[in-house]
């Protein structure tokens, strides 16, 4: 089980997408799980909306495959209510009434305890005696609240202290605190981004709920090898007149001016960067970096984010 996480904006369900694929490679089975309704999935592997099915969206290399599914609330909570009260038709009658949203959303805790619920049961799942996944991947809420939508016997504690909505969150605790389930945080070099993982670790840590790795997204190749050690280059007028001279540029003072303010804010960016790795770093946990896709991320780059994670030892 692998939950991926991360601040708004860093992109997590695509750190989760890729992820998945990078885990399905040599022939292994995954499923992607969306939880947040949002359909990010279905747009980052161009296929239709996702209905609330396991459907195969992608093979990897060496015939690998990755299956997807979009957690909807009131549909699991149909399927709890069937398979522990056989209500059947009665739970679809139910939903008509509007009782399935209103007992979803005044109750945020049933909700959470439904959607991990789903993807956990697919984490234990057997078919033939061989298991369904070799991994499941969720695009889990952001930082923010991840630790309350996991820690999901206290959400529950207020609604049931025992029965079979106790049991559910018990069962769904057993996997999340496993040694088979990670937390994995996503972020970028910036300040905000990294402060909140770090917030982020220490509050999973402090729950019980156990710390995969940390995931640099969208990290920016360096424009000079000295970039990450040597900051502090001299980059002044005159050594930038030659070099344009040098390179057959005539080297107005408006263009020089320009240059030089980029060349300065392209070191600032270089510090920062540089005191934001150190400060992931110092968490002690596997740090991967994936890179800025010049482009935007499509399908193929997907699977180029899938190699740098393999590359980098994800598997």
């Amino acid at each position: 089980m692998h939950v991926v996480s991360g601040k708004g904006g860093t992109g997590k369900t695509t750190v989760a997408a890729a992820l998945a694929l990078a885990l399905a490679h040599g022939g292994q089975r995954t499923l992607l799980v969306e939880v947040e309704g949002r359909q990010g999935l279905a747009q980052l592997f161009e296929t239709a909306e996702l209905p609330y099915e396991e459907r195969k969206i992608a093979v990897a290399p060496g015939g690998g495959e990755v299956y997807a599914l979009a957690i909807d609330p009131e549909e699991a909570l149909l399927d709890y209510l069937d398979m522990f009260y056989h209500l059947g038709r009665t739970g679809k009658g139910l939903k008509k009434l509007g009782a399935i949203d209103f007992a979803t959303t005044i109750a945020p805790g049933l909700r959470d305890v439904l959607l991990t619920g789903k993807a956990c049961e697919a984490v234990r799942r057997r078919v033939k005696g061989v298991w369904a996944y070799d991994a499941v991947v969720m695009d889990a809420p952001p930082t923010g609240r991840i630790s309350r939508f996991l820690n999901v016997n206290t959400e529950v504690a207020g609604l049931a202290k025992f029965g079979p909505i106790h049991s559910q969150a018990e069962a769904v605790m057993r996997v999340l605190r496993s040694p088979e389930t990670a937390v994995h945080l996503v972020t970028l070099l910036e300040e905000m981004p990294v402060q909140e993982t770090v917030d982020g670790v220490a509050e999973l840590t402090g729950t019980g709920l156990p710390v995969g790795g940390v995931v640099v997204n969208m990290a920016r190749p360096p424009l000079h090898a000295d970039d990450e050690t040597d900051t502090g280059r001299a980059l002044n007028a005159e050594l930038l007149e030659a070099g344009l001279r040098a390179a057959r540029v005539r080297p107005t003072k408006a263009l020089v001016a320009a240059l030089l303010k980029e060349a300065e804010e392209h070191a600032g960016r270089i510090v920062l960067e540089t005191q934001e790795r150190a400060t992931v770093r110092g968490l002690g946990l596997p740090m991967y970096e994936l890179p800025l896709l010049a482009d935007g991320v499509d399908l193929g780059g997907l699977y180029r984010l899938a190699d740098a994670l393999r590359e980098q030892g994800v598997a």
